[in-house]
């Protein structure tokens, strides 16, 4: 599974919403120790693909594609590259505290470096930090001489709706953004349902 026209998606009633302690420990380590990870995440290409062009070659989870990709400083695509943000990256941290992991944020661009128009195209690309006593562990336990903490990296990708900052855009902090998604069926059916209890409480006062 990797850069073939294929559909990959979860089936009906299961969603992936992992943290990002998981997708590091979970499913990047996993990778590098070439283990199986549940479910699978594909590799692709990151050049050979605009983020639109995702749908069928990436896990698709809601509205958010997962993928493995090799470490590359050259992110550019076909029509545009990813460009780094100026949010700090994030430490992902072990349960125990343990700085295991970073998370970086880009956002993707049309046209050519560095002078690229941004979309509403946003990443999160995560590596495992290789100097971790949470690494030499595993490197034990399976008996391995290196852990190929360098070699890949996982993103996960998702555009973003309406026209935001790109602080906004790739830290989803607003208390008033509502991250882009729109309502399910049942969100709205709720909400309803709690506009027709406030009128017939008003009627009964």
């Amino acid at each position: 599974m990797g850069d073939g026209n294929m559909m990959i998606s979860l089936p009906p009633g299961f969603q992936f919403c992992p943290t990002d302690q998981e997708l590091v420990l979970h499913f990047l380590y996993r990778k590098a120790l070439l283990l199986p990870c549940h479910p699978t995440i594909p590799d692709l290409n990151l050049h050979l693909y605009n983020p639109w062009e995702f749908n069928g070659r990436a896990l698709l989870s809601g509205n958010i594609y997962y993928f493995f990709s090799k470490v590359k400083e050259n992110r550019t695509t076909k029509n545009g590259y990813w460009k780094e943000s100026d949010v700090d990256e994030v430490p992902i941290q072990a349960s125990h505290g343990e700085k295991v992991g970073v998370k970086k944020f880009l956002v993707f661009c049309l046209g050519v470096p560095p002078t690229g128009n941004k979309t509403s195209w946003v990443m999160e690309e995560y590596k495992i930090c290789n100097t971790s006593g949470f690494s030499a562990a595993v490197y034990k336990k399976r008996g391995k001489q290196k852990l190929n903490c360098n070699k890949w990296v996982l993103c996960r990708v998702h555009e973003r709706k309406g026209i935001l900052s790109e602080q906004h855009t790739l830290c989803y902090g607003d208390d008033d953004d509502d991250n882009g998604t729109e309502l399910s069926c049942l969100d709205e059916m709720f909400l309803s349902l709690d506009d027709d209890l406030e009128e017939i409480s008003l009627q009964t006062d």
